[in-house]
């Protein structure tokens, strides 16, 4: 090197005296390195790196991950983390072996591999390195480090979403669904990284960016999981209540909010008390909010209402559990602040009296003053939940345990003998009992309770979830009493799914459950769906049922497949809802989908005379008796719902109500119609297309409108770019033509008109979205993406790939 260079590597030298000698090629920049040039020369490259400038984690980055033949022969680590290769040991060769068959690598890349390698010694001083050098570097870290350089990156400008994203192609090699409304990479990643390794799908010796002997996979990962599902045979909720995750639990009790259960299994008594223990931290002194159940379609009665029973915040405090043999820490800091807190009030009202009581009365009853010690130590034991398990034999002494003692001997024979025998000790499950909400009702009048039930007026209360949802799970006249118990009192509750659940006449109970939860004055339930396939009773009358017993709600969704078979099967003692008046509501939003029942307007009139807050309104597979209904319903809507701003219809043949159509696209209030697989077109003239279009042109509320499934084909797509012409007012910001057998051609001739439009108006255009998934763009795929392309110059376009021979029907129909 030249004499000026040799001063100028002195002078950097010294300039960089505080840091390592590994970063002195970082400050030199980027140099190459040929070894087959004797007396090579480094030409040094001054990396720029703006503020906020991402990472390009699609260029090459040392070390690459180890091959497949590299990926073998470890069994992975353990869940909580031990038994990680250490990146110095294993992974060190593994990563010298691919050193070697890269060839010649710049000296930067060398450098930042040898620093890489050594930051647990370095990573203090790497995090103040400036932000060009710690873009290079940032690459080539682990998972365990690239997680703590996340502030150092923030600092000097970068953005490590890209190389989270890199982690996820090269690791997960699965593409998420909805990827691009993906904000946050890292936490994506660690949320599904954390959910693989807890159910073994995922060995964290296949990549070396895993590979890290600091790296404790369900430790690190865990503050980043918002979202968690358990299945099977539970075996993730037996792994979190172990001992060694102790910590893992703790993380997951500030961070998860979201709880699943999908395609469970029966469980014996060892997996149930794991999950007492998981539920109750994770919920009772957590922070989950919503529990969701999938797809149960035999579910273990003990299981399903355990999992109800302590979502809705009820559990028995006595000796069932314990926590890795002690008590729960957190019920005991509780049970000792309200001890002490009971204590305080004891002494302020006063102790001579009840002295001087006890004087006179109890030494003439030593009966009564055995049972004041029993109630003396209850006060203390009633708050704890988990203490520890001193056998099948409660304490005589122990008050609290005696009314589960109690209340299971009087509550028998329902549940099967095997599982009321295996759960005795350790669940206890709330039932229905005299006097209870779900009383009155043919599918409630079984009275009685199952083995091991206790009163819920026995049962502690803590903290409950939110959101309860529950797909595919057919619950049983028993189980819907247990359900409707727990709802009237779950005022924390504030949304309700039901869907799929067979409950035919045991709707009522359910009903009844609701109707006693909105006596409270705390209720905070606001949004009510139930779908299944049979109906038990008209839609029309299930909603004005629903909305009599509550309401307060904001959002009900009404859905059924088919009709009931059996007319007029109501359940016994229950009036007609038809006949009951329905107070004021606050309903904003009602979905109603018909088992192809006919939607008579006077019976939903109610309905909407008590919904005067209602701002959106979704009608599907009704039929209309006759042609004077549809106009009907949209002069009530004017009349008791003048707030409403998206109506939908789907699936309700309008062919013959033109008229009411353009009605409809003149309301100066909507602000989003759909017309979705509604025959629009099946019977109209082209002078109805023309119509709606000028229609559309001026109605400058219209902000969406949506046709799909209305057979539109090329030449109406085309022509609705007319909407955005010159001399149109309209404010259209999204249209749905998806399903409307639109081929390449036809769409990119609307590209062109529309770019015609757009040129004629000097670029001003609100037009934003437009939706084309499962139309014909495979038969012509470069003129389907010459058209894509075009388009998304202009807005954007959401669209699949989709197999158009499935369509064939539809084809041959617009021919």
């Amino acid at each position: 090197m030249a004499a000026g260079g040799g001063r100028a590597c002195d002078r950097l030298k010294m300039a960089t005296a505080p840091l390592p000698p590994f970063f002195l090629p970082f400050v030199l920049g980027i140099a190459t390195v040929d070894p087959a040039r004797p007396g090579c020369r480094c030409r040094p490259v001054r990396p720029r790196v703006g503020k906020g400038t991402p990472l390009d984690a699609t260029s090459p980055t040392w070390p690459p991950a180890p091959s497949s033949s590299q990926d073998g022969g470890g069994s992975g680590a353990r869940a909580g983390g031990g038994g990680v290769p250490s990146q110095d040991g294993g992974g060190a060769a593994a990563l010298s072996g691919a050193m070697a068959a890269e060839g010649p690598r710049s000296l930067f890349a060398l450098s930042a591999a040898a620093v890489s390698r050594s930051m647990g010694a370095l990573e203090r001083d790497v995090w103040a390195l400036p932000g060009h050098l710690l873009r290079g570097l940032l690459p080539l870290l682990t998972v365990f480090r690239l997680e703590r350089a996340e502030g150092a990156a923030r600092r000097a400008g970068l953005s490590t979403q890209p190389i989270w994203r890199k982690l996820w192609d090269d690791v997960m090699k699965t593409r998420p669904p909805n990827s691009e409304n993906i904000t946050c990479w890292r936490k994506k990643f660690l949320e599904t990284f954390f959910s693989n390794v807890l159910h073994g799908v995922l060995d964290v010796s296949s990549d070396w960016r895993l590979n890290d002997h600091h790296f404790s996979p369900l430790l690190h990962s865990s503050p980043h999981v918002s979202q968690l599902t358990l299945c099977n045979m539970l075996q993730g909720a037996v792994e979190l209540a172990a001992e060694h995750n102790q910590k893992v639990l703790e993380n997951l009790a500030g961070s998860l909010r979201i709880l699943k259960f999908q395609h469970l299994l029966s469980s014996d008594q060892s997996i149930r008390r794991s999950l007492v223990l998981l539920l109750h931290r994770l919920i009772h002194h957590g922070s989950v909010s919503q529990v969701s159940m999938y797809s149960w379609p035999v579910p273990d009665t003990v299981l399903l209402v355990l999992i109800l029973s302590m979502s809705a915040g009820f559990w028995r405090s006595g000796n069932a559990l314990a926590y890795h043999s002690s008590p729960c820490g957190l019920c005991r800091e509780e049970d000792k602040a309200q001890s002490q807190k009971s204590a305080q009030e004891r002494a302020e009202s006063g102790r001579y009296d009840e002295k001087e009581w006890s004087d006179d009365q109890l030494s003439c009853h030593p009966v009564l003053r055995k049972t004041r010690r029993r109630l003396k130590s209850a006060v203390g034991k009633k708050r704890r939940c988990l203490r520890r398990s001193r056998g099948p034999y409660a304490d005589p002494e122990d008050l609290y345990d005696f009314v589960f003692t109690v209340a299971r001997e009087d509550n028998s024979g329902l549940l099967d003998k095997n599982s009321a025998t295996e759960g005795e000790n350790a669940e206890n499950w709330p039932s229905s009992s005299p006097g209870s909400p779900c009383t009155g009702h043919a599918g409630c009048k079984k009275r009685g309770g199952s083995a091991g039930i206790f009163s819920l007026k026995a049962a502690h209360r803590f903290r409950s979830v939110s959101t309860l949802e529950l797909f595919s799970i057919p619950l049983t006249g028993e189980t819907c009493r247990t359900l409707s118990n727990l709802l009237s009192s779950w005022v924390s509750l504030e949304n309700l799914v039901l869907s799929y659940n067979g409950l035919g006449a045991n709707i009522s109970c359910i009903l009844s459950g609701l109707r006693a939860l909105s006596r409270h004055s705390d209720c905070h339930l606001r949004m009510v769906r139930v779908s299944d396939v049979f109906s038990h009773m008209p839609c029309l009358e299930l909603v004005r049922c629903i909305l009599s017993a509550f309401p307060q709600l904001h959002t009900l969704s009404v859905s059924f497949d088919l009709k009931n078979q059996l007319e007029g099967n109501r359940p016994e003692g229950n009036p007609s809802c038809s006949e009951a008046e329905i107070p004021e509501s606050c309903l904003e939003q009602l979905e109603i989908r018909f088992p192809r029942e006919l939607l008579h307007t006077a019976f939903l009139l109610p309905v909407l005379k008590a919904s005067r807050s209602l701002q959106q309104l979704s009608l599907d597979s009704a039929t209309l008796p006759c042609s004077q209904e549809l106009g009907l319903l949209l002069e009530a809507l004017r009349e008791c719902n003048p707030n409403l701003k998206k109506l939908s219809f789907h699936d309700v043949n309008l062919a013959e109500h033109q008229k009411e159509v353009l009605l409809l696209l003149q309301d100066p209030v909507l602000q989003e119609i759909t017309f979705s697989f509604c025959r629009l077109f099946e019977s109209s003239t082209t002078e109805f297309l023309s119509e709606i279009i000028n229609t559309v042109k001026r109605n400058s509320s219209l902000k969406s409108l949506k046709l799909p499934g209305n057979r539109l084909g090329n030449h109406r797509l085309v022509a609705l770019a007319d909407i955005f012409s010159e001399d149109s007012s309209s404010s259209l910001c999204q249209l749905d033509v998806s399903s409307n057998c639109i081929k390449p051609d036809g769409l990119l001739e609307f590209t062109k008109k529309l770019e015609g439009h757009i040129q004629q108006r000097g670029g001003q255009i609100q037009f934003t979205h437009l939706r084309l998934f499962q139309n014909w763009l495979d038969q012509d795929a470069e003129t389907a993406q010459e058209a894509l392309r075009r388009l998304k110059a202009v807005c954007s376009v959401v669209n699949d790939s989709w197999d158009s021979s499935q369509a064939f029907a539809d084809y041959i129909s617009v021919m």
